[in-house]
This record gives C-alpha cells, structure tokens and sequence, in this order.
C-alpha cells in the first residue's frame, strides 16, 4: 500500500516548501536548534536508560508524590 509513499521527489519538494516558508535566513538556526534538542533528547534516554528504572522517577513535591 504505502511503498512507494517517499519517493526522492517527494523529499525534494518537501525541502523546497521549507525554504520557500522559513526562508534561507532562518534555516541555519533552525537546524541548530533541531540538532542541541536531538543531542538533549538522546543525552536524556542515555541517562534513563542507564538509570535502570526505565520510567522516570517522580519529583519531591508531587501529587503523586504525597498521596502515597
């Protein structure tokens, strides 16, 4: 159903609409901004990962935190 749903034209023309809408000004800031959150995002599975828990923990003060 779905094979041939991303085609190289399509990634083109989804690259032209984006350029035409933010403008070639904005761009750089943008994919820096993109490329510090992925960096936050994959630092932060890390250390959850890493953690053991796999869920969060909550914060001292919660409401779930006193309702226990």
């Amino acid at each position: 159903m779905l094979r041939n749903a991303l085609e190289p034209w399509h990634i083109l023309v989804v690259v032209l609409v984006v350029v035409v809408l933010f403008g070639s000004k904005k761009l750089p800031d943008t994919a820096r901004a993109l490329g510090r959150s992925m960096r936050i995002l994959k630092s932060e599975a890390k250390a959850l990962k890493d953690d053991g828990s796999g869920t969060p923990a909550p914060a001292a003060g919660s409401p779930v935190d006193s309702a226990r």
